[in-house]
């Protein structure tokens, strides 16, 4: 698409920045993050008008909040028609449909990989452990983590389980992502 066009830019940075936040809304549902902490309540207060009507007609299953994932892939959709539109693109089912869920995967790595960097990066200043953005970070990458440091054991007292999951995920993302392509 053309990046040249000023309202390309605009629908596609405004949509974006809100799935986003929708997505990290059913991220950190799925890892059980404390919706106590502030940036949390953002999260919520911030997607809970399209999600609590989405949950009237799509109902959880068990612990998979369907409604949330739901709305992340209609607004992936209704920002590539969008785009498509104002570019002029041709508008085909199947290729709008996979090119949603490769945004969906790639979105979802990304938040991931992002949390992991820059929670590398508060680690080098010691931040406090229960401020909002590090409990946050904790919550997030715990999952991720967690097994990695079963493997990789702290080395002369350096955790590189962090380089190893950065590493692990941004190859499984571009694996993943490939197989795409033969779609």
């Amino acid at each position: 698409m053309s990046q040249e066009n000023p309202f390309i830019f605009l629908i596609d940075t405004i949509f974006s920045i809100y799935i986003a936040i929708m997505l990290l809304r059913f991220i950190l549902q799925q890892v059980g993050a404390d919706f106590y902490n502030p940036i949390s309540q953002f999260v919520v207060k911030a997607t809970q008008p399209l999600v609590s009507v989405a949950r009237r007609f799509i109902p959880s299953i068990k612990k998979i909040d369907t409604a949330t994932l739901a709305l992340v892939l209609a607004l992936i959709l209704i920002k590539l028609v969008i785009l498509f539109s104002i570019a002029g693109y041709p508008m085909n089912v199947p290729q709008l449909l996979i090119k949603a869920l490769y945004d969906l995967v790639s979105l979802t790595f990304d938040i991931f990989i992002v949390a992991l960097f820059v929670q590398a990066i508060l680690s080098w200043v010691n931040p406090d452990p229960y401020h909002p953005v590090s409990s946050l970070l904790n919550n997030l990458t715990f999952p991720v983590l967690r097994p990695i440091r079963k493997i990789v054991p702290p080395i002369g007292g350096l955790d590189l389980s962090t380089l190893a999951a950065l590493i692990g995920l941004m190859f499984i993302k571009r694996l993943v992502l490939s197989l795409f392509q033969l779609l």
